[in-house]
């Protein structure tokens, strides 16, 4: 299954990872230069939780911004009592 927010569609976008040396110009030195640039994923926080929708119980992965935005309404917990 992918990295897809089931509530906010987040997912996996890609960028770029500069590298550079040299001292800052402000520093006193003549500034940085671009030595390599290769690809990267920016790599969203999902998470498995059991939510309520349309009256069931069910898994879906969710962003951490979407569970604590309140887009996700949790079932009530269990009232387990073994029986002695």
């Amino acid at each position: 299954m992918s990295r897809v927010c089931f509530f906010t569609g987040k997912h996996t976008t890609s960028g770029n990872s500069i590298t550079r040396r040299g001292k800052a110009k402000y520093l006193g030195g003549v500034g940085r230069k671009v030595t390599g640039i290769s690809k990267r994923k920016f790599k969203p926080n999902i998470q498995t939780v059991r939510a309520m929708i349309d009256g069931k119980v069910v898994r879906v992965k969710a962003s951490a911004k979407a569970i604590r935005m309140g887009l996700i309404q949790k079932p009530l917990k269990r009232n387990y009592k073994p029986a002695e």
